[in-house]
C-alpha cells in the first residue's frame, strides 16, 4: 500500500485530509516508515473549498484515484450533500480498498459501496447512516470497521485510529507503531466510542411523588435502597410505583437505578484518585466485579481504562 489517494469533494473536513496528509504524506523514510505517495483527487482538477476553513489545491483529477492501492474517503460538513456524480462512479468503479474517515460514510453510501457490509461513523449520525445506508450493517460501539476492502472510521480521531490500522496491516505492527510514537498517540485505543457519547443529563420528572423519590435516590446511590425502597418512599406498591416511574421518566426504576450508579462511579473515576473498590463501594455499586461488569456492558471498557481516558487532573 504505497500509493493512496484522497477523494476531495467540497465541503471536505480538513481535520480529515490533515490525518492523512500527516499518515502518509510525511516522509518518514528516515525511521522505516514509506515512502508513500499521496494524490489529493478532485472533481475537474480543481482547488476546492475544505471545512472550517481552507481551500485544498488538486494534485489529480478523479483518474488519479485508479492508480491508487487506497482511496480515503473524508468526512463532509454535511454528509447529506449530494455527492457528484464522476465521484459516483469512480468510488464505484475503483478495484482496491476504500475508507471512510468519519462521516465520509455517507459519501460511500450515496455510492452504494456499503451495501451488505459492516459500517460505522460518528456516535451523532448513526441513526442517520442506518436511514443513508439501508442494506448497510450499521456498527454503534466501534472506532472502526474493517471489511477488507471497503472500511469506515467513527468520527474525528477515530479516522487516525483507522489510518494507523491500515497501516498495521499493509506494513506491520512496527511500522504503524513507530508512527504512533512520532505521532504522540497510542497504537491502538481501548474499547468502542460508547465510551465518548454524552450521557444524556438526567430528566427530573415533573410527578411531585416520583420528583421528591428521585432526589431522594439521588442522594443515596452508595447504599444498598432498591425499587422496594423507593416506591416506599414514594408511598406506592410497588407495581403502581413501577408504571408511575416509567410514565414520569421514560425509564423502569431497576434501569435508572443502575444508569445513575453508573453515571456516578463515571464522575468519581474522572475526578478522584479514589481505587477501584472505593469507587464501587460509594457509586453504590457494591464490588469491583460488579463495576467492572457494569461499566463493560455500559461503555464497554474498563474502570481503570475509563479513568486512563477522562480522568481529569487536579488543580494546581
Amino acid at each position: 500500500m504505497r500509493t493512496v489517494g484522497v477523494l476531495v469533494l467540497p465541503g471536505s473536513r480538513m481535520f480529515d485530509i490533515s490525518v492523512v496528509s500527516e499518515v502518509w504524506g510525511v516522509d518518514r523514510s528516515d525511521a522505516g516508515i514509506g515512502p508513500f505517495e499521496l494524490r489529493l483527487c478532485a472533481p475537474g482538477r480543481v482547488s476546492t473549498p475544505v471545512e472550517p476553513v481552507g481551500v485544498i489545491p488538486a494534485t489529480h483529477g478523479l483518474s488519479g484515484l485508479a492508480g491508487c492501492d487506497l482511496v480515503v474517503v473524508p468526512g463532509r460538513v454535511d454528509p447529506l450533500a449530494p455527492v457528484p456524480p464522476a465521484a459516483v462512479r469512480a468510488l464505484r468503479s475503483f478495484p482496491g480498498t476504500v475508507a471512510a474517515l468519519c462521516s465520509g460514510a455517507f459519501t460511500l453510501a450515496a455510492a452504494r459501496v456499503l451495501d451488505g457490509r459492516e459500517a460505522t461513523t460518528h456516535w451523532r449520525l448513526l441513526d442517520a447512516l442506518e436511514r443513508a445506508a439501508p442494506r448497510a450493517r450499521v456498527a454503534r460501539d466501534v472506532l472502526f470497521t474493517d471489511g477488507d476492502d471497503v472500511l469506515t472510521s467513527a468520527g474525528v480521531v477515530g479516522g487516525l485510529d483507522l489510518c494507523l490500522h491500515l497501516l498495521r496491516r499493509a506494513h506491520g505492527a512496527d511500522v504503524a507503531a513507530a508512527l504512533a510514537r512520532r505521532l504522540v498517540v497510542p497504537p491502538t485505543r481501548e474499547g468502542g466510542q460508547r465510551q465518548y457519547v454524552d450521557p444524556p443529563l438526567p430528566t427530573r420528572p415533573d410527578r411531585a411523588g416520583i420528583a421528591s423519590t428521585v432526589d431522594w435516590a439521588v442522594d443515596r446511590l452508595g447504599t444498598s435502597i432498591g425499587v422496594a425502597d423507593l416506591a416506599a418512599h414514594a408511598g406506592m406498591s410497588g407495581r403502581t410505583f413501577h408504571r408511575a416511574f416509567l410514565a414520569a421518566t421514560g425509564s423502569t426504576p431497576g434501569r435508572w437505578l443502575q444508569v445513575q450508579r453508573v453515571l456516578l462511579a463515571q464522575r468519581l473515576l474522572e475526578t478522584t484518585d479514589l481505587p477501584v473498590h472505593r469507587v464501587a463501594d460509594r457509586s453504590g455499586l457494591g464490588t469491583p466485579a460488579n463495576l467492572r461488569r457494569r461499566l463493560r456492558a455500559e461503555l464497554g471498557v474498563a474502570p481503570d481504562a475509563y479513568r486512563r481516558t477522562f480522568r481529569v487532573p487536579a488543580a494546581s
